[in-house]
């Protein structure tokens, strides 16, 4: 499994990669058949607080699941996106399973 971590209009800390890197990971142990995994992390240019964008593409065989939300915080939009592709990587496994 690769993981690809990008952020775009900033530079990432170290903090931010590996908490990045720990919740992208942990998506392995609910769907072991994940081909690589691609995380995208950027800073929008508006007024707005909420200007924080996260998008996560996770490559299974047959599909790809890709997720996107915008947050106040990287760390809040990591968080939300791997929450979210927990859900659908366990929807698709029951999906195989029927």
């Amino acid at each position: 499994m690769k993981t690809k971590f990008q952020a775009v209009n900033f530079s990432a800390t170290a903090d931010l990669k590996e908490f990045s890197e720990r919740k992208t990971l942990k998506l392995h142990q609910f769907y072991s058949r994940i081909i690589e995994i691609d995380l995208k992390l950027t800073n929008l240019n508006h007024s707005d607080r909420v200007n924080k964008e996260a998008e996560l593409l996770v490559s299974i065989p047959g599909d790809d699941i890709s997720v996107r939300k915008i947050c106040k915080s990287f760390e809040e939009a990591v968080d939300s996106v791997s929450d979210t592709a927990v859900r659908l990587l366990k929807r698709k496994k029951e999906k195989m399973r029927a």
